[in-house]
């Protein structure tokens, strides 16, 4: 029996909007005889956040509506973007024999394909825009065509997402002391009014984050122990030590807004936080992934890398030099591997040693730097590097995922620090 897969939301909780989905790929799946199998988030959402409703319980909300099967996807929304994500959770759909994607949508299919060809056709998924009506739903196809996929689109006239929108639902319960109105009632199916309420009733929802220890760590780690977790930049990093001390959420929301973060960028940077993401468990993600042949060639951790040294070594502005990247295809040799020098006092060179691991990060004033401890003494320093390299390494440094680590090495004149990139 072959599967029709009905899914492209976190069903965080399930409305009638989901319901018109789920049915109409009942009617589907009974015609060709399928199933109905939906795919949930599991962990965290999409967007990065902790579920309002548990795994358990949406999928009880889904079984009630026809669905055949519930199946989850994990591990992947604390760790990475949508651009990413996606073509794991097409692989995953793939290989368990879905030959149909059902989703709803207030464009047509037609339109959904136009959008996506330039996608398509460049392989690159990452940016895809905030104006875009639907942009998830024209991702998802643009990286299943550029895959090479044969699941065949369905798309269901979506509902009014000014209504039936699971943000307000949640909002609203949590507006209202965790009631549902009877406005709210009116969005959802029965089934999933009764399940709710039980979960309320039990305190299993709403879900939330392990504030403690996200305290925790924006409070206390150094520059160097948060220039490891994904997702923060030098800026970001140097805002979080400025504004210490962080006691309730709102504090960190604003941290991240003073660093340009916009919404799902912060949720996912908080995410990272909370479950100690570092740059390289997801580098080590994406190229598990990547020789699968599921990461479109733009987006593999090696072309990230060789954008940033053309990008610093070009003669270019930034903007034209990745745009110039991105169009003509360019191929460039990018170093792996940079010698920095050190600015060490005498004392400080006197007990340093090789072979010692340093931590790089961005200091307050932007200068990339790194620091180590010797015969117990911390010892921090700005490293010298040509203006070309320096730029690179800052690139580097803030791609969000990719990790950079260094070792003290014995030089002709006192030592350097050997920098590895990825």
């Amino acid at each position: 029996m072959l599967i029709l897969i009905g899914i492209s939301a976190d069903f965080d909780p399930v409305h009638k909007g989901h319901e018109k989905l789920i049915k109409e790929a009942r009617k589907l799946a009974d015609k060709e005889n399928k199933k109905v199998v939906v795919y949930l988030n599991k962990g965290f959402s999409a967007n990065h956040a902790p579920f309002f409703t548990n795994f358990d319980a949406r999928s009880e909300m889904a079984l009630a509506l026809g669905a055949d099967e519930i199946r989850s996807f994990e591990g992947l929304h604390h760790r990475l973007v949508l651009s990413y994500s996606v073509p794991i959770r097409l692989k995953q759909m793939i290989d368990d024999g879905v030959t149909d994607y059902i989703t709803s949508a207030s464009i047509t299919l037609d339109e959904i394909k136009k959008k996506a060809q330039p996608f398509i056709d460049e392989g690159n998924f990452v940016g895809m825009p905030k104006s875009y009506t639907n942009r998830n739903e024209i991702r998802w196809y643009a990286i299943n065509e550029f895959l090479g996929s044969k699941l065949n689109y369905h798309i269901v006239k979506e509902f009014n997402k000014d209504k039936y929108s699971g943000r307000l639902i949640r909002q609203s319960i949590i507006d209202n002391d965790m009631t549902i109105t009877d406005d709210v009632k009116k969005l959802l199916p029965k089934t999933t009014v009764e399940i709710l309420e039980r979960e309320i009733e039990a305190g299993n929802v709403p879900g939330e984050r392990n504030w403690k220890d996200i305290y925790k760590r924006m409070n206390t780690y150094s520059r160097g122990n948060l220039e490891k977790i994904a997702y923060l930049n030098g800026n970001t990093i140097n805002e979080i030590i400025k504004r210490r001390v962080y006691r309730d959420p709102e504090s960190i929301w604003a941290v991240f807004r003073r660093s340009d973060y916009g919404p799902v960028m912060t949720r996912l940077a908080v995410s990272a936080i909370e479950m100690e993401v570092t740059k390289k468990e997801v580098m080590d993600l994406m190229k598990s992934y990547e020789s699968q042949g599921v990461i479109p060639d733009n987006q593999k951790v090696q072309r990230v890398i060789d954008r940033a040294w053309f990008v610093a070594s070009s003669n270019l502005d930034g903007r034209e030099a990745n745009e110039k990247f991105r169009s003509e295809n360019i191929e460039v040799d990018a170093p792996l591997n940079l010698e920095a020098g050190l600015n060490l006092t005498k004392f400080e060179t006197k007990i340093t040693k090789e072979g010692i691991n340093t931590d790089l990060y961005v200091d307050k004033n932007g200068k990339i730097s790194v620091q180590f401890k010797s015969e117990g003494k911390k010892i921090k320093t700005n490293l010298r590097l040509p203006a070309v390299e320096v730029t690179y390494l800052r690139y580097i440094m803030d791609s969000h995922f990719i990790p950079v680590s260094g070792s003290i090495k014995k030089a002709k004149k006192g030592f350097k620090v050997n920098v590895v990139i990825g």
